[in-house]
């Protein structure tokens, strides 16, 4: 088979070569300089260099044509839902429109796609009128209609506050306003083959994704099988129409134990999701997701740890570059019996100055296990409260 694949995830996190065997299928990487250069070099594929300054869609466009008889193009990343559409209608090969795949990327029309579907979603307003009052008054997020890593993301105690901002945005239309939902954030993560969802695990939030913009530690940890999680994400896959991969669902459970829908992306979870759901059940949710995207084998599992998972990061993007990037857990913390792995930055290190969950790019990251989930929420809450961050040792 002849694969056109648009790189734009390190591939120490795609793992492309798990389900693809580089030396059977004729394979080309297309992505910017930097991305290209985390291939490995003894990878027997093609490289496609696109520009830094180019759309990244239409340099892919502008440097293939039908006539170079690609069979399948694939993405694996939240920024290639939409060029991966463009590319493949380029090249002339079925698979999602644009439209379609903007369910499950644009959080207005995901949210105005489950109307009627019985599934509870918060009350939100895309384009307010310059003189209209939201129909609800208390808390209020304001976040980019696409993106990931909550970046761009605000919540102001009130509906008011949050419109006045929202009208000094200089593109307002590429943002929404939502109602704030008091409550856990959980989210599950799974495979979708045929339109229905065939594996999931779902897992609680430790902290809450628009907080880690802001400095504030974030992880999440594995929960025992629960049908009400995996209830919502059947109606949700089923809502939204979304046929094949990976899903990352994030919805809310409120103190009264009522589901709320957040937000849905047909690609995998960030930071330790991948890790750990390979750990807990032995699928490697991004090569499962190639193979049924490409139409080939899933690989076989790995054996399952017999445990629940999860993992933590504290940021370092917010810190000023002059400040030490530096954190660390005390002893007991260390030696624990949920520690499995922890990462630092070797010193010297500057953290990334962008929003990031790489374990590799942040001063410090957690990973961590126990067969009792409630034992290791409260490790990893221990691990964030313990946490000395690079804005505190600064202070």
């Amino acid at each position: 088979m002849k694969i056109l694949v648009l790189h734009q995830l390190p591939y120490r996190k795609a793992g492309y070569d798990r389900a693809i065997d580089h030396r059977r299928h004729d394979v080309t990487y297309a992505g910017h300089a930097d991305r290209l250069a985390d291939l490995p070099e003894d990878l027997p594929a093609r490289r496609l260099p696109v520009p830094a300054d180019e759309d990244f869609a239409a340099g892919v466009i502008a440097r293939t044509s039908p006539a170079d008889g690609y069979e399948a193009v694939l993405s694996l990343s939240e920024f290639g839902v939409l060029a991966v559409c463009r590319v493949r209608g380029h090249l002339g090969l079925p698979g999602p429109t644009p439209e379609q795949a903007e369910l499950a990327h644009d959080k207005v029309r995901m949210k105005q796609a489950l109307a009627g579907s019985g599934i509870r979603t918060p009350r939100f307003s895309a384009a307010p009128a310059r003189d209209a009052l939201l129909p609800w008054s208390g808390a209020t997020v304001l976040k980019p209609r696409r993106g990931t890593c909550s970046e761009g993301v605000s919540v102001f105690p009130s509906a008011r506050r949050a419109l006045a901002a929202h009208r000094a945005l200089a593109e307002p239309g590429e943002y929404e306003l939502e109602e704030y939902v008091d409550g856990d954030i959980l989210h599950t993560d799974g495979l979708v083959h045929g339109g229905v969802l065939v594996h999931s695990v779902t897992s609680r939030y430790v902290g809450k994704p628009a907080d880690y913009a802001a400095g504030v530690p974030l992880g999440s940890h594995q929960l025992p099988p629960d049908e009400r999680y995996e209830d919502l994400a059947r109606r949700t896959v089923a809502a939204l129409g979304i046929d094949c991969g990976t899903v990352h669902l994030e919805f809310f459970e409120t103190a009264g134990s009522e589901l709320v829908f957040l937000e849905v992306a047909n690609r995998m979870g960030g930071a330790g999701v991948v890790d750990a759901h390979l750990r807990h059940t032995g699928i490697h949710l991004p090569s499962h997701e190639i193979a049924l995207r490409l139409g080939l084998p899933r690989p076989a599992p790995d054996t399952p740890s017999g445990r629940y998972h999860g993992w933590l990061v504290v940021p370092g993007h917010h810190l000023p570059a002059d400040r030490p990037h530096t954190a660390a857990l005390p002893a007991h913390l260390l030696d624990h019996p949920c520690a499995d792995r922890i990462h630092t930055l070797p010193p010297g290190t500057p953290a990334a100055r962008h929003i990031t969950y790489q374990e590799w790019l942040v001063p410090l990251a957690v990973e961590a296990s126990h067969p009792d989930p409630a034992a290791l929420r409260a490790y990893l809450h221990a691990c964030a409260e313990a946490a000395a961050t690079p804005s505190e040792e600064a202070a």
